[in-house]
């Protein structure tokens, strides 16, 4: 979670000005493209409606002309196949600003017996903030992910077993978003 989007030096929440509140991936090309991320993102949201306000503006920020051209060309489709004005900004992104600790992982911090957990594990909040699974588990609690994933990653997140039935519990049975 951070800020992007603006020229204000050092944008925080409270002083946010011309910035946007947005996250940013990093994801290996390997493993999933920037097209499919743009796929998720669409549906994600929703493109259509106005944004009322710039720091929670909907838009899709590029870092090169290829990202730019796949998203330019990802909302025409989108478009097209709705027939309606899609209303989501694209932009360059000049600067990434992470937003301050009590932004981060918001949806985990709403678990405490989760987060006290991973905290034991990543007691530096930067390597919290940017552990992948400390990320999955945020997306999990989240409503993000279904329970055959989570059996099948479940060791790898660092919880102990009791904690992950917990998060099996809470997520119960359903399928993938």
């Amino acid at each position: 979670m951070g800020y992007a989007g603006g020229l204000t030096q050092d944008p925080t929440y409270v002083t946010i000005g011309d910035h946007t509140e947005t996250v940013q991936v990093d994801y290996d090309p390997r493993r999933i493209t920037y097209d499919d991320l743009l796929a998720v993102f669409w549906r994600s949201h929703d493109p259509y409606g106005r944004s009322w306000s710039r720091q929670y503006m909907n838009a899709v920020f590029y870092h090169d002309e290829r990202q730019q051209k796949a998203a330019l060309t990802s909302r025409a489709m989108l478009e097209k196949a709705s027939g309606r004005t899609v209303r989501t900004e694209v932009f360059f992104v000049r600067t990434f600003t992470l937003a301050e600790e009590y932004h981060q992982k918001y949806l985990l911090k709403r678990h405490p017996d989760l987060s006290r957990e991973l905290m034991r594990i990543y007691p530096d909040p930067h390597d919290f903030i940017n552990s992948t699974a400390v990320s999955r588990v945020n997306g999990y609690v989240g409503g993000f992910g279904s329970r055959a994933q989570l059996l099948r990653e479940g060791e790898g997140l660092g919880l102990s077993p009791e904690a992950l039935n917990r998060l099996l519990k809470r997520i119960g049975n359903r399928s993938s978003q």
